[in-house]
């Protein structure tokens, strides 16, 4: 089975300096550390990011566990690719199969863990969800007919996601005003209570909804360009 490798786009903010980084660690790491050991890191990472979010329930310092899962699902999740590289042993079929789907699964569990939280609503955890995948799928279907990989949008990779919620989960864990606000409303004489993770939630779902929206659009005229309608004879 042949597998011609997409052209990896990374233009993030942290990209140069993350990239050092990595290839530091990748070279430093034992003997016996491999890149799905590495990949199994980041799976528990995001466990324990979810596991920090549902425990946020009874005590607000579990914030602090949320952001030490952040920081262990980069590192396997980075560091694994990377690894391969440097040693040179990529497995460019079984590593895109892997990678994608275990990614698929890691989000999933974030959010879950995120929603069910008293910190984040249930439903915009889910939207968020929704929205990442469909970027993803975006990203593959584009892997697959233009050999092109893209990892970040605006500047902004999985990386500064990460980074991102780490902050977050700072000022919330110790700022009590900042968590305890809260706008109440009614939707149709449903009340609805958001608060400041909410408002952080939704703003994600809209820059994520932007950015497929700007893709969908501007991939499908690229490609209405490369395969035009044929006339009908």
């Amino acid at each position: 089975m042949k597998q011609e490798q997409s052209k990896r786009i990374q233009t993030s903010v942290l990209g140069a300096a993350e990239k050092r980084v990595l290839v530091w660690l990748a070279q430093r790491q034992p003997r016996w550390v491999t890149s799905d050991m590495l990949t199994a890191i980041g799976v528990v990472g995001a466990i324990v990011v979810a596991v920090g979010y549902i425990l946020s329930n009874y005590h607000i310092g579990w914030l602090w566990l949320a952001s030490l899962g952040f920081v262990i699902n980069w590192y396997g999740d980075s560091l694994d690719g990377t690894l391969a590289r440097v040693r040179g042993t990529q497995r460019p079929i079984y590593g895109f199969f892997l990678d994608h789907n275990i990614d698929g699964i890691t989000i999933a569990v974030m959010c879950i863990g995120a929603g069910l939280s008293s910190m984040l609503n249930l439903y915009i955890a889910m939207v968020v969800l929704a929205l990442y995948l469909m970027l993803s799928i975006s990203v593959y279907i584009n892997a697959h007919l233009k050999g092109e990989f893209k990892l970040t949008y605006a500047g902004m990779g999985p990386t500064e996601f990460r980074l991102i919620m780490v902050i977050v989960n700072t000022l919330f864990a110790t700022i009590a005003p900042l968590r305890n606000w809260v706008v109440c409303f009614d939707v149709f004489g449903t009340p609805i209570a958001l608060g400041a993770f909410d408002f952080a939630g939704l703003i994600i779902a809209v820059v994520l909804a932007v950015i497929y929206l700007n893709n969908f659009y501007t991939d499908a005229k690229g490609y209405a360009e490369v395969d035009p309608v044929k006339p009908y004879v």
